[in-house]
């Protein structure tokens, strides 16, 4: 079965006003978009319930983050059941933003995913090299020693509720970005350690996504990769070219 075509917008901490906010519903609410991939926005919290409610009904929304408890005297953390109880479908764990400057680890990371799934969410779990891990050909060693936490706390039924995004920490935000022939490694990789630590016939059905400064001028090449499954957009998601970052695929089938 074919994978379908992924792309989620992670805003990160932007914009920083409603009128902003509004600004760029109304993009995509009026964007001719593909109805073969499925778009999922993540807003910040504050945005997150009231931009659902503005948005098409064929785009989905994100929290950033949760917490791996369902309620309790948690100051500043949000549980899986509240986004659940919202109507949110998904979460994004795991970004390296919450690694490293919020010293997450990757058993936090499983904990979370795991309690999410439980509460009926869908998670997009990212992982990633940093450059000197990069230049010490260290990539495959890192990203599997990030997941195994999670496959350790999955059963094989859970990974049909997961999209993997890799996303390599030195082309977040940087302005570089990894070859089309690098994210297909990665991702290649991937799918072969998923084949071997959980089943083959969840290897091939999990969608694994890239993400590291995606633009409309890089996303047809990385998109032709044959396991790269669609895109976590950051900066260009607040830009009117988010609209052909998501039609990537019809952009190829149309070239």
């Amino acid at each position: 079965m074919a994978r379908k075509f992924f792309v989620g917008g992670n805003f990160k901490m932007n914009p920083t006003s409603r009128e902003q906010k509004k600004t760029l519903v109304k993009v995509l609410n009026e964007a001719d978009l593909d109805p073969n991939v499925e778009v999922v926005i993540a807003p910040p919290a504050i945005y997150l319930i009231p931009l659902k409610d503005l948005l098409r009904k064929d785009i989905q929304v994100a929290a950033q983050n949760c917490y791996f408890k369902s309620s309790g005297a948690y100051t500043g953390e949000t549980s899986p059941a509240q986004l659940v109880d919202a109507g949110v479908p998904y979460v994004i764990l795991g970004h390296s933003e919450r690694r490293t400057l919020f010293h997450e680890t990757s058993g936090i990371v499983a904990e979370k995913t795991r309690a999410a799934i439980d509460a009926g969410l869908r998670v997009i779990l990212c992982v990633g090299e940093t450059l000197a891990e990069r230049e010490a050909a260290r990539t495959k060693e890192v990203v599997e020693a990030q997941l195994k936490p999670v496959v350790d706390t999955l059963t094989k039924d859970d990974w049909s509720k997961v999209v993997v995004a890799y996303e390599p920490v030195w082309a977040i935000g940087t302005g570089k970005v990894a070859s089309a022939a690098q994210a297909q490694e990665a991702h290649a990789d991937i799918r072969a350690f998923l084949a071997g630590a959980v089943a083959p016939e969840v290897a091939e059905s999990v969608r694994i996504i890239y993400g590291g400064s995606v633009t409309a001028a890089n996303s047809k090449e990385l998109g032709s990769q044959k396991d790269v499954d669609g895109f976590l957009v950051g900066g260009a998601s607040l830009k009117p070219e988010f609209v052909d970052i998501i039609n990537t695929k019809r952009a190829l089938a149309s070239s």
